[in-house]
């Protein structure tokens, strides 16, 4: 738990005031807000409550953000930026199946070491929503493996138009299982993304080139 002007950050008790520069008090406004975004979502918590916590009046979290939609959103990008950058500094190795799995793991690395950003980013922007803050960090994460889907595809003579299709399926596999995961918490970590990449690489190694539905004329 991370330290807040003496109290661990989660607490309800308010923390006594000290003095802080406008950067700490800034930081410190920030923390509480994701803590408390984490725990109720966006549209219980209050900017009473944010200021209560880190015991400070409401006008001072007014003068530092504009509101609880202004804290909010520098909470998410934050959240959005550190998610996206950890998965495209984790894509690595040259191998397509190597890069499955070092997006797979990097996923849940971010699950399990910033529980809260992920509460945060899921909770309040669905997987399923065409809109909104996640949906539109698993497509940014999406265009990334699409480019390498298609260079994979040219070189097996798959049509390299369906790489969109087939990254937007890998990427929303990944997110919606790890969304299960988060409050499961087994079987372990590794073994998660083991299966993961276990059914996604056995599905594209043995593609057939022109599917049909067995079920429909």
């Amino acid at each position: 738990m991370v330290e807040v002007a003496g109290r661990r950050r989660g607490d309800e008790t308010p923390v006594p005031r000290v003095r802080m520069t406008g950067k700490e008090r800034r930081e410190q406004l920030l923390d509480v807000a994701r803590a408390l975004f984490a725990e109720k979502g966006f549209e219980v918590t209050s900017v009473e409550e944010i200021a209560h916590r880190a015991g400070v009046s409401k006008p001072v979290v007014y003068e530092h953000f504009g509101g609880k939609e202004g804290i909010y959103a520098v909470v998410v990008d934050r959240e959005m930026q550190y998610l996206m950058d950890h998965i495209v500094n984790a894509l690595s190795g040259g191998h397509p199946r190597e890069l499955l799995e070092q997006a797979a793991c990097a996923l849940l690395d971010y699950i399990e070491g910033s529980t809260d950003g992920f509460r945060i980013l899921v909770r309040d922007s669905p997987v399923a929503s065409s809109t909104g803050t996640f949906s539109s960090l698993l497509n940014d994460i999406a265009s990334q493996v699409e480019s390498i889907l298609g260079l994979h595809f040219s070189r097996q003579g798959y049509d390299r138009k369906l790489a969109a299709l087939y990254s937007q399926a890998l990427v929303g596999m990944v997110a919606l299982t790890g969304q299960w995961w988060l409050e499961v918490r087994k079987p372990k970590k590794d073994e998660v993304a083991a299966h993961l990449v276990n059914l996604a690489w056995k599905g594209l190694s043995h593609m057939e080139h022109k599917p049909r539905l067995r079920t429909r004329n």
